[in-house]
């Protein structure tokens, strides 16, 4: 028995060897097998710290970047990061707190939360139209910005804004007004002498000068007065620029045209005519026509002219009483010495007894000035051959030069009749029995006077009164 092993003995035999070769492993025993060595080790289980609110430095020590953690702890004012302090955190002026203002000190020794201080930024500032702006600091806390404009503007608003603690900038945007006018020079003042026989003299000039303070921009340009090239009259005649911006800004500017007429002394008419003048009648270049009343003749110079050296030339004529020539050959040669100076009334009768013919010549007699005034000289044809009597006034007409007259108007000596010439030697109106005064007058009015002669008329109507 004692040399044999049983079955028993045998199971139990190798039980025992196999646990002396593997080490014993359960899951969740707390040990492992090491690989290495045929050694057992023990698994260190972690352990939940034991509370101590005397270890000083239980949790790390808070480190605020531009800012400050002001602690509390249980143990005291020296003890800033033992189990238990509270901390108030806070930034730095300029920075903002981002995260939790308290945090405390737990158990798991770490703090119940984080914060950091971030820079306050204040938002960048729009660039304003015709300005600009400056900043001390650019768009942090407490940074100012001073606001200008460009050349010709003026600022209106605040002229600085100042980056708050609540990130907002101070006031309000301002904005650049143009409020200067425009620049503007008018051409210089000018004199200028009116032309030869003119009142008026035209004047020419560049325009003005015109230039904006501000963008450059001239809307318009308004002008009160005549145009360049115009015609002035004489006197002084101020011309007036006005210039407008953009902005509605305006400036003016004047200068003066002034314009001489140089005349002569005024020519006074002669005895017994009148003159006739171009133009002002005393102006540079201007013409005067002297004239004799009826019955007069001009001797000398028929015009004159107004120089530019203000003096009239020639001399002035004189108005001598009508000389007529009756020593003549023809009765042609008789009348062209009333060519363009008297109209003719030329009566002729049977006989100086002819009711007609007196009472005809005792009418006249009566209107002489009238006849004067309208340039009437009146010839007389009366009786038969060999007594037949021809005159002027007191000049007696030879037979011949009284048979052409009545032949060539047509006059006979068998009755009363009468023709009215005028200055062309054109038989204007014939009459056949006496006539007054006035209609003869009214028909010399109304058909046969000149324009020169209508305006002496009617500045010598109440001569004859």
């Amino acid at each position: 028995m004692s040399g044999k092993i049983t079955q028993r003995g045998a199971l139990s035999l190798l039980l025992f060897l196999a646990q002396a070769v593997t080490p014993t492993w359960l899951a969740g025993s707390g040990y492992y097998p090491d690989e290495s060595y045929n050694e057992v080790y023990a698994e260190e289980v972690p352990q939940v710290p034991a509370l101590d609110y005397r270890v000083p430095r239980w949790c790390y020590t808070l480190n605020i970047q531009d800012g400050e953690a002001t602690c509390y702890s249980p143990r005291g004012g020296n003890y800033h990061s033992s189990l238990g302090t509270r901390c108030e955190l806070s930034c730095d002026r300029g920075f903002r707190l981002i995260g939790r203002r308290s945090v405390q000190c737990l158990p798991s020794r770490r703090w119940s939360g984080t914060a950091y201080c971030r820079q306050m930024r204040c938002h960048t500032l729009p660039f304003i139209t015709s300005g600009t702006y400056t900043c001390t600091n650019g768009v942090l806390l407490d940074s100012r910005c001073d606001y200008s404009c460009s050349s010709g503007y003026h600022l209106e608003g605040d002229r600085s804004r100042i980056c708050m603690e609540d990130g907002q900038w101070s006031g309000g945007e301002p904005v650049c007004v143009d409020i200067d006018p425009p620049k503007i020079r008018c051409p210089h003042s000018r004199e200028k002498m009116a032309e030869p026989e003119k009142l008026t003299a035209r004047v020419y000039w560049d325009p003005p000068l015109v230039k904006d303070s501000a963008d450059g921009t001239i809307t318009r340009v308004t002008l009160r007065g005549p145009e360049p090239g115009s015609h002035f009259p004489e006197g002084e005649h101020v011309i007036r620029y006005t210039a407008y911006d953009r902005a509605y800004n305006r400036a003016s500017c004047k200068f003066i045209v002034k314009v001489q007429v140089r005349r002569c002394p005024s020519l006074k008419p002669p005895q017994h005519g009148y003159l006739t003048c171009t133009s002002a009648g005393n102006n540079y270049g201007a013409t005067c026509e002297y004239h004799c009343d009826g019955g007069y003749e001009r001797q000398g110079t028929p015009s004159r002219v107004c120089q530019s050296s203000r003096q009239w030339s020639g001399s002035p004529p004189i108005c001598a009483p009508m000389k007529i020539n009756v020593n003549v050959n023809s009765a042609a040669g008789l009348l062209d010495q009333f060519y363009e100076k008297q109209r003719l009334l030329i009566i002729s009768a049977p006989d100086p007894s002819n009711r007609y013919y007196k009472m005809q010549i005792s009418m006249l007699q009566q209107s002489t000035c009238g006849l004067d005034l309208r340039h009437v000289t009146i010839i007389e044809l009366v009786g038969q051959p060999p007594q037949e009597v021809g005159r002027i006034r007191e000049q007696q007409l030879s037979a011949n030069i009284i048979e052409e007259l009545r032949q060539f108007q047509h006059l006979t000596r068998s009755y009363f009749n009468m023709v009215l010439i005028d200055k062309q030697g054109i038989d204007r109106e014939r009459y056949m029995e006496p006539v007054t005064p006035e209609e003869i007058f009214t028909f010399i009015d109304d058909y046969l006077l000149s324009n020169q002669e209508l305006t002496q008329r009617l500045e010598q109507r109440d001569v004859c009164e």
